[in-house]
C-alpha cells in the first residue's frame, strides 16, 4: 500500500484515525491469537499427527507467507489501494480458517494452512503499513495504535480459554481425560476467527483511502525493496530476525502444551489459592494463560512513544534479544508456575523491543513509495522464512532430541535450552555488527 513520510499528509490527518487504526489493530491480531497459541497441542493431542506432520502444517503458513512481498506488497504499492486490499483478503482468509476446524486428514490441513497463509500473513505488514501511512507521527503514535493489537489478542486468549475451562474441562475424571477433552475443545478457536476474520473484512472498508503513490507500471516495487535492505542497518538485522523468528516460534509451539501440563498438574493434585486465582481469570489449555505476555507487551508498547525517543535503536533490539533468552532459561530451568508465569511476562519485551521496534527500523530506513513492500520483505523473514525453518527445526530436529525420537515425555530442559542458546547468539551478532545510530 502507498506510504507517506513519517509524518502526517499535509492536508491532515483524517478524522478519528487512530481510533480507527486502533480498532482494525484490534480485529487484527485477534483473529490470529484466537488459533495459534493452541495449534500445536490441537494438532498432536486432537488430531493425532506425528511430530513431523505437525511440523508440516506449522510450516504450511508461513511458505504461503513467502508470497507476500512479491504479490500483497506489489499490488499495495503500485495497483490497489491497501483497506481494499485487506478486505478481500480478511474475507477469503475466514473462510480457509473456518474449514480448517474440521480438517481432519493431513493432506487437507496442510493445504488450506498453506492457502491461509498465502492470503492472511500479508495482512501483518500491510496494517502496520496503512498506520504508518495515516498517522500524524510515528514515533508518537504507532506504539499506541499497535497496543491495541496486543488487547485484541488478549481478548481472544483469554475467551478461548474461558470456553474451554467451562464447557471442555470435565470434572470427576483422570487428568489424560481432561487434556483430550481440552485439545478437541480447542476447534472453537478456529470457528471464531472465523467470524472475526468476516467482521474485519466489512471493516476494512470503513479505513482511510490509501492508493498506491506509483502505478504499476513503474519500476517493481520488491527489486527497489531489496535494493535498500541490502544496505546497513537492515541487512544485520534481516539476517538476526531468521534465528529470532526460530526462537519467536519454539515460544508458539510448545508455550502452550507446556502451561497446560503444569495446570492440569496442579489441579489434579489439589491446585493452591494461586493456582486456582490463575485458572479462573485466564481459563486453561494454555492460550488464555499466554495472555499475560500480551499484557506485558501493551506495556511496552504503551511506554514506546518514551522509548524510541530517549533507547537507541540498537539497545532496544538487544534488550529484546537478551529476553528471548532469559524466557527460554526461566522455561528450562524453573519449570513452576510462578516463574512459567515470569518467563510468559517476558514476551513484552521480546516483542516490543524486537521485533515492533525492527518495522519502525525499516520504515525509517526505506522510501516511502517501496515502505509496504518493505514491510512485506521483514514480514517474509519473521512468519516466512524464520517459521519454516524453526517449525521444522523445532518439531521434527529438537522435539525429537528431547523425547527420545518421540517415544518418551517431552524433556523441557533438552527443549528449552536450544532457543535460549539462539538467543543469546543473537544477542552478539548485534552487539558486534549493527551500527550505531538512529538511520544508515
Amino acid at each position: 500500500m502507498a506510504t507517506t513520510t513519517a509524518t502526517a499528509p499535509a492536508s491532515g490527518a483524517a478524522p478519528y484515525i487512530r481510533t480507527r487504526l486502533s480498532v482494525m489493530m484490534f480485529l487484527q491480531y485477534a483473529i490470529w491469537g484466537a488459533w495459534l497459541p493452541i495449534l500445536y497441542p490441537f494438532l498432536m493431542g486432537h488430531r493425532s499427527f506425528s511430530l513431523d506432520q505437525t511440523g508440516l502444517c506449522l510450516m504450511a503458513g508461513a511458505v504461503g507467507a513467502l508470497a507476500g512481498p512479491f504479490l500483497a506488497g506489489q499490488l499495495a504499492d503500485r495497483s490497489f489501494a491497501t483497506e481494499k486490499l485487506l478486505a478481500v483478503s480478511h474475507l477469503i482468509g475466514a473462510v480457509l480458517v473456518y474449514l480448517l476446524a474440521d480438517a481432519a486428514k493431513f493432506e487437507v490441513f496442510l493445504v488450506l494452512s498453506f492457502v491461509y497463509g498465502l492470503v492472511y500473513a500479508p495482512t501483518l505488514a500491510l496494517t502496520n503499513s496503512i498506520s504508518f501511512a495515516n498517522l500524524p507521527d510515528r514515533d508518537r503514535d504507532f506504539g499506541p495504535v499497535r497496543l491495541w493489537g496486543t488487547i485484541g489478542w488478549i481478548a481472544a486468549g483469554i475467551a478461548i480459554g474461558q470456553i474451554l475451562l467451562r464447557n471442555h474441562t470435565p470434572t470427576g475424571v483422570s487428568e489424560a481425560d481432561v487434556t483430550a477433552a481440552q485439545n478437541a475443545g480447542r476447534a472453537v478457536a478456529f470457528q471464531i476467527s472465523a467470524g472475526l476474520g468476516v467482521v474485519m473484512a466489512l471493516y476494512c472498508l470503513t479505513l482511510p483511502n490509501t492508493p498506491p503513490t506509483k502505478s504499476a507500471a513503474e519500476k517493481t516495487a520488491w527489486l527497489e525493496g531489496i535494493g535498500e535492505i541490502m544496505k546497513q542497518p537492515l541487512i544485520t538485522l534481516f539476517l538476526v530476525s531468521i534465528p529470532i523468528s526460530m526462537v519467536h516460534q519454539f515460544y508458539f509451539v510448545f508455550t502452550s502444551g507446556f502451561v497446560s501440563e503444569i495446570q492440569n498438574k496442579a489441579n489434579s493434585e489439589g491446585a493452591n489459592a494461586f493456582a486456582k486465582a490463575v485458572n479462573q481469570v485466564l481459563g486453561v489449555g494454555g492460550g488464555g494463560l499466554m495472555t499475560i505476555g500480551q499484557m506485558t507487551e501493551m506495556l511496552v508498547l504503551a511506554a514506546m512513544p518514551f522509548l524510541a525517543k530517549s533507547i537507541s535503536r540498537k539497545r532496544l533490539l538487544l534488550i529484546g534479544c537478551a529476553a528471548y533468552a532469559a524466557r527460554m532459561a526461566l522455561f528450562a530451568y524453573a519449570p513452576t508456575l510462578p516463574f512459567v508465569l515470569l518467563g510468559v511476562a517476558l514476551h513484552g519485551l521480546c516483542f516490543g523491543c524486537f521485533i515492533f521496534v525492527a518495522f519502525m527500523i525499516v520504515d525509517e530506513n526505506t522510501s516511502p513509495d517501496i515502505r509496504a513492500t518493505a514491510q512485506n520483505l521483514y514480514n517474509l523473514v519473521i512468519i516466512g522464512i524464520g517459521i519454516i525453518v524453526g517449525s521444522l527445526f523445532a518439531t521434527s530436529v529438537v522435539a525429537k532430541y528431547a523425547t527420545g525420537g518421540g517415544d518418551q515425555p517431552m524433556d523441557y530442559v533438552k527443549l528449552f535450552t536450544v532457543p535460549m542458546w539462539m538467543a543469546i547468539g543473537c544477542y552478539l551478532l548485534l552487539l558486534f555488527f549493527y551500527p550505531r545510530g538512529k538511520k544508515a
